[in-house]
């Protein structure tokens, strides 16, 4: 993946499956990005509540798309729903590095010393590390980082990878498409397959 700087972005973002696969889809019978944005301007296609949102759900959405090579697009049309959230999921990991890294250094440890549980203490370790490691997150509030938090376990639920618990969630450890496992590494993306299964 290509670093990025780390950012608290995902406080106003969603999932937005059902509008990823609307792009997708769209894309598929033969519209450019560009294409797409217009009609989302003139048509609301994402049912959107005011303009400035729907800009940015197609904002976000088409910097997630692109940050895949179009090979995951063929998958992702043949793929099942679950593996569909996890094609999501993995191109928010390619677009927010500090989301990456949680699910790298936190998920991905969890599935591979068998912890069946995501705790709110996990995410705060998580924070307060990075917090340590980078200037730039070492000045968020500490509401901030709590929002931030949210977004993530809404995310990972969203994906199909947690469950839907109040408090402690239940890790379901995503089993993937063997179609999606050769695309990931195909795509030099194997520290992407590790993280989401669970692997050294």
């Amino acid at each position: 993946m290509q670093r990025k700087e780390y950012s608290a972005g995902m406080t106003k973002f969603s999932f937005w499956f059902s509008e990823f696969k609307k792009v997708v889809q769209l894309q598929d019978s033969g519209k450019s990005l560009d294409d797409i944005k217009q009609m989302n301007q003139a048509e609301n296609i994402f049912s959107a509540t005011t303009p400035k949102r729907a800009s940015q759900i197609f904002n976000v959405v088409s910097s997630r798309i692109k940050s895949l090579d179009p090979s995951f697009y063929r998958v992702f049309k043949q793929s099942d729903i679950a593996n569909q959230k996890i094609i999501v999921l993995i191109a928010i990991m390619e677009t927010d590095s500090l989301f990456f890294d949680f699910v790298y250094e936190v998920y991905r440890e969890k599935l591979i010393i068998g912890m069946v549980e995501l705790a709110d203490s996990d995410l705060s370790i998580f924070f307060k590390n990075k917090q340590l490691q980078s200037e730039k997150v070492a000045k968020w509030t500490d509401h901030t980082l709590k929002t931030l938090g949210k977004s993530y376990k809404t995310v990972l639920t969203e994906a199909g990878v947690i469950d839907r618990s109040k408090g402690n969630r239940k890790i379901l450890k995503p089993i993937l498409d063997r179609s999606l496992e050769d695309c990931l590494i195909k795509n030099g993306m194997a520290v992407t397959l590790h993280a989401l299964t669970g692997v050294r």
